[in-house]
């Protein structure tokens, strides 16, 4: 009877996993869809922040960043699930790096949170460190397209910190109702 509830078990935390995976990558694609464009810049404000800082935080660092990984490869086989609809060409144009970036980030922020997972602070400090790993991943990207890296900070990094930080505090408060789900 022991060796059954261990198999029950084992499948239950599979399926879980798998679970995680694609809602997460599911939620990462709908969350694109929520776009604010801005005129002086070819970064759009999207919601797709709070669903990859939350992959980290709820699934942890390598079910966190294999989620965000499946949503990139869905987009990289021809998925039209990016910011304004173009598949792979996202990937390449000047904001691919801050889709590549989160991938690290979710990875980087249940890193953080598998070490030291208690408190709502904690959580917040781990979600600006991805957004930190968006941020490099993208400016790396954007910097030669729009002539520098002084550039590229003022249009693809300080427009976007005020409402990156409301991201990493609602994906905080958000992550514990998760994580109780997910890990129960």
């Amino acid at each position: 009877m022991i060796l059954t509830d261990a198999i029950q078990r084992l499948r239950t935390r599979r399926l879980t996993v798998v679970a995680g995976v694609l809602l997460f990558a599911a939620f990462t694609a709908l969350a694109a869809r929520v776009t604010i464009p801005l005129p002086f810049t070819p970064v759009p404000i999207t919601l797709q922040v709070v669903a990859v800082l939350l992959a980290g935080l709820v699934l942890g660092s390598r079910t966190g960043a294999i989620s965000q990984a499946l949503y990139l490869a869905a987009i990289a086989g021809g998925l039209p699930l990016d910011a304004y609809g173009r598949g792979p060409a996202a990937l390449l144009g000047p904001t691919g790096g801050y889709l590549i970036g989160f991938v690290g980030a979710a990875f980087v922020v249940g890193w953080l949170v598998e070490r030291r997972p208690a408190g709502w602070k904690h959580r917040f400090l781990a979600a600006m460190a991805g957004v930190g790993v968006i941020y490099t991943c993208g400016l790396a990207w954007l910097a030669p397209a729009v002539g520098g890296v002084w550039p590229a900070v003022q249009l693809g990094v300080m427009p976007f910190l005020p409402v990156d930080l409301a991201k990493a505090i609602l994906a905080a408060i958000v992550a514990e109702s998760g994580r109780r789900l997910v890990h129960a």
